[in-house]
């Protein structure tokens, strides 16, 4: 669990929806960003690709980026992990067709006083599902699959994996029009004592920012390919 957990509760907020923040020039630089960056995971299988966005790899964008995001959130470090070279990783772009699971994103070191994250749609065609529910443990991934369970051998900058949330939370059946509607590619007894607070639908332009503690996840409303860009910071 984290060292500092109650500077992490004083910081913490509800989540926002930032609507018209960027501009079609401005996405479409983030874009060709995205491009030019190499590939860092190609699952064929899962049909994923991810990016990892390399400081210095194109300053001005880093420079707009966090301007907007510290205009909102105040001061703030990123929360950065490394690449094979040691240098510094600002975000994620992740370009996918299928639904990612439940998780957090609380980083790697619980000595960090870890802050907000920010979701920036480069595609119309998303939705994320922001819970109430907080942790304050390390980024995992949550499941009873029993086989994900099995996974203990990670690699750098890997969530762990955990059926903790279970028993964390009141223990109450998850409601099931809202599975229906937004989790059908989840277990709902993976779901159980969690409580939806926002279904972000993706809108290019818009950022959305909330704690790294929130579970969340992809909603299972997607046509065709999204691609989005995730960052992380701490104070």
């Amino acid at each position: 669990m984290h060292k500092k957990i109650e500077q992490i509760q004083r910081l913490e907020s509800p989540p926002k929806v930032l609507k018209g923040l960027y501009k079609r020039n401005e996405l479409d630089k983030f874009l060709k960003l995205y491009n030019d960056l190499p590939i860092t995971v190609h699952n064929k299988k899962q049909n994923v690709v991810k990016k990892r966005w390399l400081k210095n790899f194109n300053e001005e964008l880093e420079h707009l980026f966090s301007e907007r995001l510290k205009n909102e959130i105040g001061d703030f470090k990123m929360d950065n992990l490394k690449d094979d070279k040691g240098e510094d990783i600002l975000g994620l772009f992740q370009e996918s067709y299928n639904p990612i699971g439940l998780h957090v994103d609380a980083g790697f070191n619980s000595d960090e006083i870890i802050y907000k994250q920010t979701l920036i749609p480069l595609s119309s065609k998303g939705s994320t599902v922001i819970f109430k529910n907080k942790f304050y443990g390390n980024s995992t991934n949550f499941t009873i699959d029993e086989n994900e369970l099995k996974i203990k051998k990670l690699g750098y900058g890997q969530n762990l994996r955990s059926s903790a949330h279970l028993k964390m939370y009141e223990k109450k059946p998850f409601d099931r029009s809202q599975y229906e509607k937004y989790l059908k590619h989840e277990n709902i007894n993976n779901l159980a004592g969690l409580e939806i607070d926002l279904v972000y639908e993706w809108e290019e332009g818009s950022m959305l920012i909330f704690d790294r503690t929130r579970l969340h996840c992809s909603s299972c409303i997607i046509d065709g390919k999204k691609i989005g860009l995730t960052t992380f910071t701490k104070k």
